[in-house]
């Protein structure tokens, strides 16, 4: 019997049963309440009247109404340029010490996203609410004696000014509560290591030495290290390292398209817990084992919007139109999708963070990212959301008995004609155009709007498959390896244009 184990779990339990639920909706307001509060007497505040706002009866609907929404671009054009100049007070009081960079999924340059010590106590906070809930998954007591692998971005954060800057998974990392640092691997000398190969090669030379319990990043880059590990051992699977793995804590993007080939790395199933922490904050996190579902926190710094998901809202480069209405968090129904909007003790306000949500139980306010405003595939009216084409390619995995861990796609004119024209990622040798015809038929069969479409101006599916590792190369050609580093799941020309001239090149030089 593992004491320690069995104490901590105690202490766990207690702490769940002392602490009760808050009332979402209350709990929502109360956040806007403090936000505007806190940051009336900003640039920000003193422009959009928060202390009036603060006055009224209904903020919520106040607020909505007399704050524009903001996507990066624009907040950083407005207000957050002037923190690299200098300024304080602008969105938020003071100045922040750390900026979160983000690329993201859009390109090379970065952005950078302000977080305070207030965002950074909050995601602390948030995570030690999902550390509690490992008591709902039913894992045993010497679990919570086993290390934890967390592999995010470097921890070694570049000093700019009086600030200094990383991904959020290197700045959260490099902020860990001393009491956790005996459990955080691969520890900070090996956390600093900037170059993601050199990081990895360290893990896997020092892999045996860990008994590592629980595994915590983006699956793609989680696949590919332990890939390093186990070839570095001349293992069959992960757990001949690490035997005593029971969970994998997954975030930044959906798991079910990486299920088939994660797990082709396991000896036993493990448990899978699905967050969403993002450079603007920890938003939500999985509660419970019987839903894939995460629970918003919605009493930790961070006010919820929801703008139906509708083609007519949303513009070209993925932001969304000013008419758009915003629903609170009283007003969502299950099994609609949505926009998420949020504001922010990071001084973000009426934010179009770029991910949609679904709601698959109002009551207990918990969502499902569905996928990206800027992934959202509407030429020529197919209407194709990201998480449409993950089940469809789920369905290819299944029909194909294959792994297609990784895909992108875009609308293709050729010859006067649109094409959808797909790159799946695969080990699998399969037939090009038997794919395409079934992943065509799986996207009319998901998507009614695809299927008109399909009739009409869309003139068919086009489907090359490459090695998975292509993708990789092109996120290290164009941002970098590992963090919080997403693939675009749908490019435009350009974009796709550059992607296939970069495929070209890795052909011929393997």
């Amino acid at each position: 019997m593992a004491i320690i184990g069995s104490i901590i779990k105690g202490l766990i339990d207690l702490r769940d049963k002392v602490v009760s639920e808050p009332d979402a909706v209350e709990a929502q307001q109360q956040v806007l309440k403090e936000l505007l509060k806190t940051a009336k007497d900003t640039a920000f505040g003193k422009q959009y009247q928060f202390d009036k706002i603060l006055d009224t009866s209904k903020p919520e609907a106040v607020f909505a109404a007399t704050v524009p929404y903001f996507d990066y671009n624009k907040i950083h054009a407005e207000w957050w340029h002037k923190l690299h100049e200098g300024e304080e007070d602008v969105t938020w009081p003071g100045r922040p010490p750390y900026f979160a960079l983000s690329s993201g999924t859009t390109g090379k340059s970065s952005k950078r996203i302000p977080v305070t010590e207030t965002m950074l106590d909050a995601i602390r906070k948030t995570g030690i609410q999902q550390v509690s809930t490992l008591t709902n998954f039913d894992l045993p007591s010497d679990f919570f004696e086993k290390e934890i692998m967390m592999l995010g971005s470097s921890t070694d954060l570049q000093e700019e000014g009086d600030h200094q800057e990383g991904e959020i998974s290197g700045i959260s990392a490099s902020n860990i509560p001393f009491w956790f640092r005996g459990y955080y691997k691969p520890g900070e000398e090996i956390s600093k290591i900037d170059d993601w190969d050199q990081r990895v090669k360290k893990i896997a030379e020092n892999a045996k030495e860990w008994d590592i319990g629980a595994l915590s990043g983006i699956p793609s880059w989680m696949e590919l290290m332990l890939k390093e590990v186990i070839a570095y051992h001349k293992a069959k699977n992960i757990h001949e390292i690490w035997p005593n793995l029971q969970v994998f804590t997954s975030g930044g993007v959906a798991f079910e398209p990486y299920e088939k080939s994660f797990n082709s790395l396991l000896a036993h199933p493990i448990t899978i817990i699905d967050t969403y922490l993002a450079s603007e904050g920890f938003l939500a996190f999985q509660q419970r084992p019987e839903t894939k579902a995460m629970k918003l926190v919605v009493d930790n710094g961070i006010y919820f919007e929801f703008v139906p998901f509708n083609p007519d809202y949303i513009n070209p480069d993925g932001s969304i139109t000013e008419d758009a209405p915003a629903l609170t968090l009283a007003e969502v129904k299950e099994n609609e999708e949505y926009i998420l909007i949020i504001s922010t003790v990071s001084g973000a306000w009426r934010y179009l963070i770029g991910d949609t949500v679904q709601f698959t139980d109002v009551s207990r306010h918990e969502i499902r990212i569905t996928g990206r405003t800027k992934f959202f595939l509407n030429v020529v009216g197919s209407q194709l959301s990201v998480n449409k084409m993950n089940d469809a390619v789920q369905e290819l995995e299944k029909e194909f008995d294959c792994k297609i861990p990784e895909f992108t796609v875009a609308a293709m004119r050729i010859d006067g004609d649109y094409y959808h024209s797909w790159y799946l990622g695969t080990e699998h040798k399969l037939n090009d155009k038997k794919v395409a015809d079934a992943l065509d038929d799986a996207l009319k069969k998901a998507n009614k709007n695809y299927k008109v479409a399909r009739s009409k101006a869309l003139k068919g599916v086009k489907v090359k498959t490459i090695s998975p590792n292509i993708f990789y190369e092109w996120n290290a050609a164009n941002k970098k390896k590992g963090g919080q580093v997403k693939m675009e799941k749908v490019m435009n020309e350009e974009k796709f244009s550059e992607w296939e001239a970069f495929i070209n090149k890795q052909q011929k030089e393997h």
